[in-house]
């Protein structure tokens, strides 16, 4: 069924900078790769990827397990090869907080009655339905970074887990006391927490509900895998459960064996209350025993029975009635070594100018699309770039470095302490980082779509997700990287380093899968990849390819290929969004404030065109100067006291936004409040948020000016 879908259409390109990068990779279709890149990168080498994610999903591979330390040696022996390796390539570690349930003591749930009998006790692991699910490494579900705790309480159905969701929930039941069953989606995971211990919650289950990821489908006889894509109802979905990202004890400090800790008291952003994930067929167990009032129609699910808030607890009729719903939680917190595995080629004319590629190494468990997808791509770009590099054929103009980052899954730590140790020297020489996590693909006009002949990827990508641009007409859709969803992170939000996400995804208008079901299960494997994500391996090389073709551009390019005429066309965008949101035309004080920003915007404008015309009347003593301008572009845009209280977030432009409008993330969010609560320090805030927005853009085009 996937292959089908997976080859009919594809999705976004998760593209930070989208302006500055789209203009040559979404639209031009000049300026492409060699052609032995493409050679060695071809469709008849599918064999290639499909034998390294064999060998990376043997075992499971969780952050600091024997798992994890096997694949280390494994990146060290590819990228050490003497016919195919690295010019160089190590191993560092940092020493990281990290959560682990306790292998003895498993975490459980049951229904207990007012006497503690036990009634009803959920799955403490998925059913296997192959070798792969009894492997002893396999990791039991678990909230990482949750508390350990013993909660009892009469249960409730809290949808999404969002403050409003709680809110409404509020309004008819006394919450305090109480264990809240959640669906992942529409907030963090974190979140489904966090926001619940205000209203005396004292514990918190989380699911996954068919109606989000399966289309509905529930049975494992025939609808589920090992039979489709779908997650079988034992499945539940492990995850990382904070808000912030990078090592939470040295946060903007590299996590070295000697480095100052907080106390763990002072962690923020993790659950505050015990949490514990479970499978759809518990979570069937549980919702529809509940008693209490109909729930919205919006908070309605895939099980055949309404869900109810609760009464709370169960219906009087059900054999759960008067029985209390128990979190047993042995999570425990450690301090471990992880390990990145780097490597560089290093360049033959500017080795001091860097383009970065990464992939994390750790999975939860098998992880054969999460992340081995993308590290069987990376590794296979490495030795094709390797062997020429060895064989003397080649040598980037730049330096290239590729990570394999580790503890990615805990919250992007591997590559949050690099950015962090690295600090000065990235931030001064780094010219762009690719991340590949989950290699489905986006590709461009050079590389065809897999089980196509003619077709590229660049066609199926502008037929299935565009848009109309001003200067373009329709063009490729981009995505823009406003979260912490994976690597990227700490380079963009952090350095303001020019980045992109590439993947290949599935037709979204046939299924309403939010992400591909055996996401972070036990059921994430070599078997699953094969025969529902990508039989025959042919999009694992076609990612291969088309990453390959962004690294040899960015790498030898001349000049960068950026476009920054593209850039201003996003903050023209972002610009109207603002002024149809009244987010600046309302804003009560004096000053005329809409002006200010409108200007700032057309200055970016005037800056990147007159950049446009010197790049057309270009001199070679002037390229050193103008890739400069390009690479430090998005520096430009951050601003350290932007966003005090949110971890890692500097980049004005690119911060994620709880407003949820494709408009500037600081002053959406500051009005959206302001615009609530009326209260005179909110709009003070809004306020200084356009101030640092004004100067952040009008900065940006000085970036782009003359050198005087």
């Amino acid at each position: 069924m996937l292959k089908k879908v997976l080859l009919g259409s594809l999705g976004a390109a998760l593209v930070l900078t989208a302006g500055i990068l789209l203009g040559h990779f979404g639209i031009q279709r000049g300026s492409t790769a060699p052609d032995w890149v493409m050679d060695h990168l071809s469709h008849d080498r599918s064999l290639v990827p499909m034998c390294l994610s064999r060998e990376l999903t043997k075992v499971p591979h969780m952050a600091t397990s024997p798992g994890d330390e096997q694949t280390v040696q494994y990146m060290l022996k590819r990228w050490q090869d003497p016919d195919t390796g690295l010019d160089q390539a190590w191993r560092e570690e940092y020493k990281v907080y990290l959560s682990f349930p306790d292998p003895n003591t498993p975490n459980k749930v049951t229904v207990v009655s007012p006497s503690d009998a036990v009634l009803y006790t959920a799955r403490e692991k998925e059913k296997a339905y192959s070798s792969d699910q009894e492997d002893p490494e396999v990791v039991q579900p678990y909230a990482a970074y949750a508390p350990a705790g013993h909660p009892k309480g009469r249960l409730v159905y809290a949808n999404q887990g969002k403050p409003s969701d709680y809110f409404l929930l509020n309004q008819t039941l006394n919450l305090t006391g109480t264990v809240a069953i959640t669906r992942y989606g529409g907030e963090g995971r974190a979140g489904k927490a966090i926001n619940a211990a205000p209203y005396g919650v004292i514990g918190v289950l989380v699911y996954t509900d068919p109606w989000d990821i399966n289309d509905g489908k529930m049975s494992d006889n025939n609808e589920t895998y090992p039979y489709s894509w779908y997650m079988p109802p034992s499945g539940v979905e492990r995850g990382s459960f904070n808000t912030h990202y990078g090592d939470m004890l040295t946060p903007y400090l590299a996590a070295k064996d000697d480095t100052y800790r907080i106390p763990e008291k002072n962690i923020t952003g993790i659950p505050p209350i015990p949490t514990q994930p479970i499978g759809f067929e518990d979570a069937y167990a549980l919702i529809c025993e509940l008693g209490g009032e109909p729930a919205p129609s919006e908070w309605q699910g895939a099980f055949n029975c309404t869900y109810n808030f609760g009464g709370p607890g169960f219906k009087p009729t059900s054999n759960f009635n008067n029985s209390d719903v128990k979190l047993d939680i042995y999570n425990r917190e450690e301090l471990k070594n992880s390990a990145n595995v780097m490597g560089v080629i290093r360049g033959s004319v500017e080795p001091d100018r860097y383009v970065i590629y990464g992939n994390h190494r750790d999975s939860w468990v098998h992880g054969a699309i999460d992340p081995s997808s993308g590290t069987s791509v990376m590794l296979e770009v490495t030795r094709v770039l390797g062997r020429m590099v060895k064989q003397g054929k080649w040598r980037p103009r730049r330096s290239i470095i590729f990570g394999s980052w580790g503890a990615e899954e805990f919250g992007l730590i591997g590559s949050t302490e690099y950015t962090e140790e690295y600090y000065s020297k990235l931030s001064e020489r780094s010219v762009a980082y690719i991340n590949v996590d989950i290699a489905c693909l986006i590709a461009f006009l050079q590389v065809k779509t897999p089980g196509s002949d003619s077709s590229s990827v660049y066609d199926n990508w502008i037929r299935y997700f565009n848009r109309t641009s001003p200067a373009y007409g329709v063009i490729p859709n981009v995505g823009f990287l406003t979260g912490a969803g994976s690597d990227y992170a700490a380079f963009i939000h952090f350095l303001g380093i020019t980045s992109m996400d590439i993947s290949y995804t599935y037709d979204r208008t046939k299924t309403r899968a939010r992400i591909y079901p055996a996401y972070h299960t036990a059921y994430d494997t070599f078997d699953y990849a094969s025969k529902f994500i990508d039989p025959g391996f042919t999009s694992h090389q076609t990612v291969a390819r088309t990453a390959g073709n962004v690294l040899m551009r960015l790498a030898d390019s001349l000049l960068l290929p950026f476009n920054c005429s593209d850039y201003a066309e996003t903050l023209e965008g972002y610009l109207s969004k603002a002024m149809e949101l009244n987010t600046v035309l309302e804003y009560p004080v004096p000053a005329p404030i809409s002006e200010p920003l409108q200007t700032a915007v057309r200055n970016f404008r005037s800056a990147a065109a007159r950049l446009d015309h010197a790049l057309s009347i270009l001199r070679p003593l002037k390229v050193r100067r103008i890739n400069d301008q390009l690479m430090l572009l998005d520096r430009a845009f951050l601003d350290p006291v932007a966003f005090p209280d949110r971890y890692g977030y500097r980049h004005v432009i690119w911060a994620s936004s709880k407003a949820g409008q494709a408009t500037f993330p600081g002053l959406a969010d500051a009005y959206t409040r302001a615009a609530s609560t009326g209260l005179d320090n909110d709009w003070k805030e809004a306020h200084r948020q356009l101030s640092i927005l004004i100067q952040a853009i009008q900065g940006a085009a000085h970036t782009l000016g003359d050198t005087i």
